[in-house]
């Protein structure tokens, strides 16, 4: 194997990595395929071709030697958008001449490894407590109800990530956060804690709701990107689907 077709392959691997982690991330396609794009052209690739969809990326790059290509799958997407920033700073640096292959692949390869741009649990469903009681009064719902959310809204985003740990399908986690968040609203209201059923519901199910994806879903849909377009809008409908189905359970039985 000669030297041009090792290094090659090594700039496949970086443009690879680069978009893993963005896709990983909750980085919209027209993103994901720009980025390659850019650092496949500053590390010396003579003609890059790339196709990215919510769980795959193709990716080959055109030389002397025959047209090589590499796929790689992503089974696991969240939303980390400091990670994407980081990667986007990291191409501007390979753009800018900064960074050498091998740099860029190592700080590429901290940035995929670390943990530490992730809040921790207690913070994020803190965060969600909270926003689900801003969401309430923003509803015009009543001061007496924002405990209520807040309880409510935390349990929900706590349930959702441990149990998709338990069961790696989004659609029975989601179900089950939105479950719980009906019976403890209807706990509330019933022990007289809460006065509107409805408000605190929609309080508490708010940071369940895929907005990222929605917004990605139509944004790639507007850029041409309609295949990724499409299956972002299918999940956010199916999450939204599996939200409404837990609370309809609930108010079925009231």
């Amino acid at each position: 194997m000669d030297k041009e077709k090792i290094y090659t392959y090594d700039i496949m691997e970086v443009c690879l990595l680069a978009g893993k982690i963005m896709l990983q991330s909750g980085a919209e396609t027209a993103r994901v395929e720009d980025t390659m794009g850019r650092i496949a052209h500053s590390l010396g690739g003579k003609e890059s071709h790339n196709y990215v969809t919510p769980t795959a990326i193709i990716f080959s790059i055109e030389s002397e030697q025959p047209t090589k290509t590499k796929l790689i799958r992503i089974t696991e997407r969240t939303t980390d958008l400091h990670k994407v920033t980081l990667v986007n700073s990291v191409s501007r640096r390979i753009s800018n001449g900064e960074l050498t292959l091998e740099e860029s692949y190592h700080a590429l390869k901290e940035i995929e490894s670390s943990s530490n741009y992730t809040y921790s649990i207690p913070t994020q469903v803190s965060a969600a407590a909270l926003a689900s009681g801003c969401f309430l009064i923003m509803f015009k719902g009543s001061w007496y109800d924002f405990l209520p959310a807040f309880i409510a809204g935390g349990a929900g985003l706590l349930s959702v990530i441990f149990l998709h740990r338990l069961v790696p399908i989004k659609f029975f986690a989601e179900f089950a956060a939105s479950l719980i968040i009906g019976i403890l609203s209807y706990l509330f209201v019933f022990t007289g804690w809460g006065v509107e059923i409805d408000k605190i519901i929609i309080g508490s199910v708010m940071p369940l709701v895929p907005g990222l994806l929605l917004t990605n879903a139509v944004r790639d849909l507007m850029t041409g990107h309609l295949v990724s377009g499409i299956s972002k809008g299918a999940e956010a409908l199916l999450t939204a689907f599996a939200i409404g189905s837990g609370i309809a359970v609930v108010l079925s039985f009231i």
